[in-house]
């Protein structure tokens, strides 16, 4: 390991990792919230080395944020920063608050997030940006006014139609459906999920009927208890959408050891390490995911790029995020990873992560 990369997992108890330049723009007008950014972005600005980056996923013990936390190290290690890994090992609204607190506190650069809550570490985000730290969120979003950057691992519509259309291939285009999702508030969850709803609202959906959406708090037990619930209260249920690591590998190992295997369809978004077993024995016929530790690596060139003075947050700025090439920023601060990739029995040993 690179000596400068310094990598700490710090919670309050035990912890156990298992499981979103070029110009001259002014944004202050995106922040009304927050502190004003005056600065003007330097695309020509060398990124600075010895920076000091949190990473702060939305929990720790998490295989999806382990995996983008990977790509936040590789990124780390590239530009010569120090990243400092944290976080709750619950995925509770403000959990993540303290350790917001404590980033600004340190005197951090630059702080890399996925929020659990988009309201919930607001005004935490704005105090920590107040003194000085740069703020990209990752994964899912938090309000525009309380960050810099938002880091989209690919466009919600792109996620929304995928999703139904793989469940659609899956049940035949007709049945009952139900959606298993991470948690209530979740921005990322909430804005997959109306878009799939107007898909579904579509003609050629009619013949999908979408019946419940329930919520496993991105927790393995609570989201198998679920899966089972959702069987027990829609005996007509015919597939099942989990747009979540967490849920859909929850509902995967619930479906492959029940009467329902090879009767009730899955898709969402999983992991290929998590979901390969179930691919091959056929309770999973396909599924998306984008790739996590990409998803850190750009969010943590982002941040840098920020702190570095090559961004501020403006629509049409352009940096370089290393092996990924160019981004652009688009409206309200967004950059897009990419669309996502469909994982079947053909493809998914072609993947490791």
């Amino acid at each position: 390991m690179n000596p400068r990369l310094v990598l700490a997992l710090a919670v309050s108890g035990a912890l156990a990792l298992t499981a979103c330049g070029g110009t001259t723009k002014d944004n202050a007008s995106q922040q009304t919230g927050g502190p004003a950014n005056t600065a003007a972005a330097n695309p020509g600005a060398p990124l600075r080395e010895g920076l000091k980056i949190t990473f702060l996923p939305k929990q720790v013990n998490n295989p999806y944020f382990t995996v983008a936390q990977k790509g936040a190290e590789r990124a780390g290690t590239a530009i010569k920063a120090e990243l400092k890994a944290t976080g709750p090992s619950d995925a509770a609204a403000s959990s993540q608050v303290t350790y917001i607190n404590t980033a600004g506190q340190q005197r951090q650069h630059a702080l890399v997030l996925s929020a659990n809550d988009a309201n919930a570490v607001a005004p935490a985000l704005k105090s920590a940006r107040g003194q000085g730290l740069k703020v990209v969120t990752f994964d899912s979003d938090a309000a525009q006014d309380a960050r810099d950057v938002f880091v989209n691992q690919a466009s919600p519509q792109d996620i929304a139609v995928g999703q139904v259309k793989l469940i659609s291939e899956a049940v035949g285009g007709a049945g009952e459906i139900a959606i298993l999702s991470a948690t209530p508030n979740a921005t990322n969850q909430n804005a997959w999920i109306e878009l799939m709803k107007a898909e579904l609202a579509k003609p050629e959906h009619a013949g999908l009927k979408p019946v419940e959406t329930a919520y496993g708090n991105d927790d393995d037990q609570t989201s198998f208890q679920k899966t089972q619930g959702l069987l027990q209260a829609h005996p007509n249920l015919k597939g099942i959408i989990s747009p979540t690591t967490v849920g859909v590998a929850a509902a995967a190992r619930y479906l492959s050891s029940s009467e329902y295997r090879g009767k009730v369809a899955l898709t969402g978004l999983g992991t290929p390490n998590q979901l390969r077993k179930f691919t091959h024995d056929g309770t999973v016929r396909a599924f998306a995911l984008w790739d996590p530790d990409k998803l850190g690596y750009l969010a943590t060139y982002a941040a840098a790029a920020l702190a570095s003075g090559q961004l501020t947050g403006a629509q049409g700025e352009k940096f370089t995020a290393g092996d990924l090439g160019e981004y652009t920023v688009g409206a309200k601060g967004e950059l897009v990873l990419g669309p996502p990739t469909v994982f079947t029995k053909d493809n998914v040993d072609q993947f490791d992560f």
